[in-house]
Formats: structure tokens, sequence, C-alpha cells
């Protein structure tokens, strides 16, 4: 033991007149004790390998510094450790392109380039490599129609029973090899779902309507090139019935996707199309029919029934959306109008997927299809498969015309036609080395298409000199470790740069334990080096600037500043603490104890309003102000208690206008002409109150006073009182008389103009019961004439 002293001693002392310490950098704070540690904690470290390279007394640790310190300390390029990585392509199949009306086989079409890759990632430093994407002509397309069969989609059947040959018309303007499937759901086959009794159990619906047993999901048609195939089994299918209004959906949108051998479905693009009026069950509903086990998300069709829906619950949303992904299947809800706002948020958690209005009897489904198809197709879209811890990816996209896309940060071109050329850059980084150390696999895919690039992640985690160590070298304390890399790699039971140290010496089973404060992590607070199980500090440039304590935990540089001084000039720093001179307090003694700079004439402290701190009163009522808290230019009774004497003074009015000489001495007054000419508070360093007050002919006068040290109050009073104008009588009389003129023509107007009116009101009566008389309008009936007239009817006529 007391050789282990004298020899901790010898490298302190040695240590004292070592060679001046660079600045501390990342790769020298780190304590690194073997090349694969150091390259691990930035790409700007290197290791020199040299055995020689160290000075006497150094720990093997100060072998990690920065590239350019290590050349300026003389070491060898060819012993500095720097392994970089790198980006290697294992398979880089050009994108398709068609030529002519040769159509390429579907196993030769190619859309991402490249197609695998291999990765060396060594810590910090990003690896970057482009992938490049290109949408294949006539690619081909499978489509699977899942449609609601519950009794409100009755008329929404009919129109749906012709879709497969009209669909496969539009479809192949686009691609020449197109397949359609359909399957159809209802609802869970439980109380309170469905009725179960059983008459409801043959004929759910109610009245003479004909309607098959109620069904959870159905698979109807498997995918076909054949669009009559299609017509036929659709024209065959009956509405069912449910009794609740939302649906059983997400149990047939999972059996779909991960029923692909039942389905059909190709490696090729994949569209689901899911066509409702109503709502949906999701995960949790399920209880409501005594369901409690999740869904496990495998298939479960027997002659193409679901037939676990009483026993697994419906599925959650995030379920849903790992398996539509996993198959690489993208939805189109086809739903009304009603329910849109459902649809469009579900929507935005499902990654490639599209929302369109379906219209009370499905009328516009075609159209609707077509369109969503073209919105999806035209959107790409990178993804990446869970990445290894400490693993993390950006991107940049260069979309059509070479355009820097900015959607999801860059991972998103929007607007590509097929034929289109498009481009991402990818960088990949590693913060740590995996604790397995073994290389990781991951997968960059486009949701919505079926091909995706295979990266390998291989980890730069030690240094090839590792692989060349001497075991047992006698440069190792006479075989105690292993040189490796310039440095000696103990065997158990040694520590030590040279393995000189036996770990029992030490007693700790932890060759750095004794050099951790608390049982940290930091071994000497990451200021100085463990040998042997004692902490030896590191060197400032400065000199004066030292580390010291048992951990190396201490410094005299790290306290309070106050005035851009340590500890405000006014004490020392010991442990990174200011211990302050005499009659100085607070964390960098910026406050000063001398209370004398607070006392007020009165020779009270702070005026009794506040503390002294610091030298300075801090007054306790924000109203008051000043060296000593003395004024209060907020205060009403301010103004109010100087009112008369500057009245007197200023007027020769007022209540003191008599006794003004004997009363208001110590004024000090000077008149201004103008209201803007009157000191503002800033403009002196006396605190100043600025007042307004009204005399007895209701007339304000404004002023502003402030207190000299003398008690003289001196005052500026604006010359002229503000006095309210008189009224104008003459223009309010004639206003008056004006008005009861205006008053009486507009009286006289409104009878006038109602006498017209009544009178045409009468003379039209009067016209229309003249024209209803029975009469003769040509004679009175009441007059008789004083003419007879005798006519001989023997000579009538002649």
């Amino acid at each position: 033991m007391n050789l282990q002293l004298v020899f901790i001693a010898a490298l302190s002392a040695v240590l004292c007149v070592s060679r001046a310490q660079h600045d501390v950098s990342i790769c020298t704070a780190a304590n690194a004790q073997s090349c694969g540690e150091c390259i691990q904690v930035s790409e700007t470290c290197g290791w020199c390998s040299d055995e020689k390279f160290l000075q006497v007394g150094e720990s093997k640790s100060a072998r990690c510094d920065d590239l350019k310190s290590l050349k300026e300390r003389k070491c060898d390029e060819v012993k500095i450790e720097n392994p970089r990585g790198e980006v290697t392509i294992l398979k880089n199949k050009p994108v398709t392109v068609r030529v002519g009306n040769v159509k390429p086989k579907l196993n030769e079409i190619t859309q991402i380039q490249p197609q695998k890759l291999s990765l060396k990632l060594r810590s910090g430093e990003p690896q970057t490599f482009k992938l490049k994407f290109k949408r294949a002509e006539d690619y081909p397309i499978d489509l699977y129609y899942l449609m609601d069969l519950s009794f409100s989609m009755k008329d929404d059947l009919e129109n749906v029973k012709n879709l497969g040959t009209d669909l496969m018309k539009e479809m192949k303007k686009i691609t020449s090899d197109f397949r359609i499937g359909f399957g159809s759901f209802v609802e869970k086959t439980v109380m309170p779902y469905i009725s179960t009794t059983p008459a409801k159990l043959l004929n759910p619906c109610s009245g003479n309507q004909n309607c098959t047993s109620p069904f959870s999901y159905k698979n109807v048609l498997n995918l076909t090139d054949d669009g009559d195939k299609f017509n036929n089994l659709v024209s065959q299918q009956q509405i069912s019935g449910n009794l609740d209004s939302p649906e059983g959906g997400f149990d047939a949108i999972m059996q779909v996707a991960v029923c692909e051998e039942q389905i059909g479905w190709r490696n090729v693009t994949r569209l689901l199309v899911f066509s409702t009026d109503a709502g949906f069950h999701f995960a949790g509903d399920g209880k409501l029919g005594g369901i409690v086990l999740p869904n496990d998300g495998k298939c479960h069709l027997e002659n193409n029934f679901y037939t676990m829906s009483h026993y697994y619950d419906y599925p959650s949303i995030a379920h849903l959306v790992q398996k539509l992904g996993d198959h690489n299947i993208q939805t189109i809800f086809a739903v009304t109008e009603e329910f849109q706002p459902v649809y469009k948020e579900l929507k935005n958690l499902i990654p490639k997927s599209a929302v369109g209005t379906l219209s009370s009897n499905s009328s516009n489904v075609i159209k609707l299809i077509i369109d969503a198809y073209n919105s999806l197709s035209s959107e790409v879209i990178l993804e990446n498969t869970k990445l290894p811890e400490g693993v993390f990816l950006s991107y940049k996209s260069f979309c059509k015309n070479n355009v820097v896309g900015t959607g999801d940060n860059g991972r998103k071109c929007s607007n590509i036609s097929i034929g289109d050329e498009v481009e991402f850059e990818i960088s990949v980084t590693s913060q740590k080395c995996p604790s397995n150390g073994k290389p990781e696999t991951i997968n960059i895919k486009l949701p919505g298409f079926s091909e995706f690039v295979e990266v390998v992640l291989n980890f730069i985690c030690d240094c090839d000199c590792a692989a060349t160590g001497v075991p047992n070298s006698p440069e190792c304390n006479k075989g105690s470790g292993t040189l490796e890399c310039g440095a000696c790699k103990c065997n158990e039971g040694q520590i030590g740069q040279f393995c000189e140290c036996s770990q029992d010496e030490v007693q700790t089973n932890d060759m750095d334990a004794n050099c951790r404060k608390d049982n940290g992590t930091d071994i000497c607070s990451n200021n100085g080096e463990c040998v042997c199980g004692t902490c030896i500090c590191k060197k400032r440039e400065n000199p004066a600037e030292v580390y010291s304590g048992k951990y190396c935990d201490c410094d005299n540089f790290n306290c309070d500043r106050s005035n851009n001084k340590l500890c405000g000039g006014h004490g020392r720093c010991e442990c990174r603490k200011c211990i302050c001179d005499a009659n100085y307090t607070g964390n960098a003694c910026e406050c000063s104890m001398d209370s004398s700079t607070c006392l007020a004439k009165n020779g009270q402290e702070c005026n009794g309003r506040g503390k002294c701190e610091c030298g300075v009163c801090k007054c306790s009522d924000s109203k008051f102000q000043g060296p000593t808290c003395e004024l209060c230019p907020t205060c009403p009774g301010v103004c109010t208690e100087h009112k008369d004497c500057v009245q007197c003074l200023a007027f020769k009015t007022g209540e003191k206008k008599d006794t003004c000489q004997q009363e208001c001495t110590k004024y000090k007054l000077e008149k201004v002409t103008e209201r803007e000419r009157l000191p503002q508070p800033t403009d002196e360093p006396i605190p100043r109150a600025i007042c307004k007050e009204r005399d007895e002919n209701d007339c304000w006068f404004y002023f502003t006073l402030a207190v000299q040290e003398d008690d003289t109050k001196q005052v500026h009073v604006l010359e002229k009182p503000e006095c309210p104008a008189g009224p104008d009588i003459i223009p309010i009389v004639a206003g008056v008389v004006a008005g009861i003129v205006m008053i009486g023509l507009a009286l006289l107007l409104i009878w006038k103009l109602l006498m017209i009116i009544h009178d045409r009101r009468e003379f039209a009566k009067f016209e229309k019961e003249k024209m209803n008389a029975i009469w003769d309008t040509g004679e009175n009936p009441i007059y008789k004439s004083a003419v007879t007239t005798v006519v001989n009817p023997k000579y009538e006529g002649k």
C-alpha cells in the first residue's frame, strides 16, 4: 500500500510540471479508456495508437482527442485511428422505362432505385444516399369493394350490382391489368347489436321485407378480372339488418387486410373501397356484448365468413393502421355526406387513405373511386420501419421539375403523374452502438406501392487495430494486459495505465469507483483522470484557474459574477461558491451591507416605507419613490396639500389669498405659457408630482411640484387656467325657434299627406260602387218626364 502512495505522489509531481493543457474538448472530456470508446464519442475524435505517445503520468484516456489536437501533440498521422463510415449499394436495378407497346412483366417492373444498400455508421457521422422513384406505366391494380349491407343501404345495392363491368371499363383507361373483388358486412351477431330472437335471426327486417340473416363479414368474390362474374354474384346479394346505427366495418376491414390468400391479393397496388352510410364501432365497444378479448389481427375466414366476431372485440384504429400498412393497402372511404366529418378525421389517422362523398343511392361510386385513386397515386410519401435505438433518419425530397419538397419534413411529393421521376436524399445517423453490436436492417417504403428499399446498418464500434492486439504483453506490467491500439487493456484484477495496480489494492469491484462522487457516472467529475483509484485533476491553460477536491469537483473560476466580475470583485471563489469580503453579501457578493445610504432626513431607514437591500431602498409600496421612499407622485394628497398655496401665489385667489405670505413660505414658483413646457417626472433627478386642480370658478389649473433637499417646494404653474366656455345664447334660441317651426311644418305636411290618402281611398271606393250599380247609368230611375207620347197602333211605322 505504501508503494502505491509513493507511485501516486510521483505521478502528481510529474503532472504539475507537465505540458500546458490544451482546451478541453468533447473528446478529452469523455475519458475514453479504449479506441472503441473514443470513436463513439464523436465523429471528430481520434485515437493515437502510438505506444510512445503519452508523457509520463498521463492517463491512457489522453490518447482520445480531436484530430487537430492529436497532430499538434505530435502523434504520427499513420498512428491516428479515425475510421469513417461509408455507403455501399448492393442492388441497383434501374427504374423501368416502357419502350413502345411492349408491356413488362409484373416481376420485371421497378419503380424504386436502389433496392438494397449497406451502411457503415460511426457515431455522430451521417451517411447519405439518394433514392429514385418513378411511377411505372400500366401498373397492375387490385380493388376490393367492401359494402355495408344493413337495411339503410338497400337502394345502394341496386346501383352496385352493375359496378363490375362499368368500373372495369373506366379502370382499363388507367391499367390493362385490373382485378376486382367484393365483400359485405353488417354487425357482430350478438346482442345488443342485433336481435337474437329466432324470427329476427331468420329475417331481421320488419314488415314484409325479405332480408337475409345478419352476419359480421362475408367475402362474396375473390379478386378477379371477370367483371360479369362480379355483377352476377353481387346481384344475388340481399340486404340484412341490425339494431344500432354504428356498424361492424372495422371487423371486416381487418379480415380483408390479413386474409391475403383468401382475398387473392397480389403484390401490386391494392385498393380497398369501404362503402357505408353509418359510423363504426371500435375497440372497447365489444364490452356491450360481453366481448372483452382484444382483436388478434389474424385471419378467421371459414367458408368465406368471419367466424370469430362473437369472440374478439373490434380492432382499434391503431391496430388497423398497422395491418393496412403491413399489407400495403390504400383505403378509400365512400361515405354519405352526413358522416363526412367522422371519416375525414379517420383519414388523418390512416396514411394513404381518402374520403369521397357517396350519393344517397351510390350512383356516383365509379367517379368517386377514380378521383380517389388519382389523388392517392399522385402523392408519394416515404416511410421507414422501426429504427434501432440511437439511429435517426432525415429526408430531403426533390419533386417534379427538381423542386425541393416541404411536406412531412421532406418525405413527401405531390402531383406526381405516371412517368414522373422524383428523388429523395436520405441521411442516416447513429448516436451510439447497439448493445449487441450486430448489424440491423430497416426498410424504407412508399405506402401504396409494393416495393421497398432494404438498408443494412453496420455499426463501427471498435477500431481496426483492436483486432491485432498483443495478449499478455510485457509492456503491460509484465503481461498483466493486452497491448491494444497502443494502450494496455488490463486483465481481470488489474487496473491503471500499464495495469500496474491491483484491483484488490484499490478495494473496489469497479476500477473507477473511488473516482466517482456519490456513486455517480462521471469519473473525477469529468475534470481529471482516475489513476489507480485516485483522481488527478486537469490543468487549465490559465495557471490561476485550477480544479481541486477529491473528485476534482471544485474549481476557483465557476462562481457567480456581478458587473462582469467574479464574485463582483468583493470576494473570492472557493469550490464554485463566493466567499464575500466584509460588508458584502449575495451569491455574487453584489450586495453592500452599508445602510447609511438608506437613511432619510428624518433619520428613519427608507422613511419607514421600505427595507434597505444592497444599500438601496426597496419601497414596500410601489407608489412611493425616491432614494429613501420620500415621494409619492401618484398619491392624491400631494397635489391637494399644496393646491391653495399655489393658487394664491400664482393667481391671488383661493382660500389662502389673504394669508398667503404667512402660510405659503418656501415656495419657489415659476410660470410657463404652455402646458407642454411643464417639467416631466423624468426631466430631473428629483421626483416630481404632476397636478391638475379645480378652483372656485370651475377652472382647471396645472402645476408640477418637486420637494428639494432643504424642503423648498419648486413649483412650475401654467399661467392661464383653463376655464369652461359659457353657453352661446343666440344659437340656442335660434335653434329652438327653428326646431319648433320645422316640427310644425312637418306636422302640417304629415296631416296633408294623410288627408290626400284618405280622399283618394274614398274616391276609389265611390268609383267601385258606381261600377257595381244594377240600373241604367244613363237615366235616373226616379225621374218622370213631363211629356207623354201616344202612338196609334194602326199607323205605327207610317
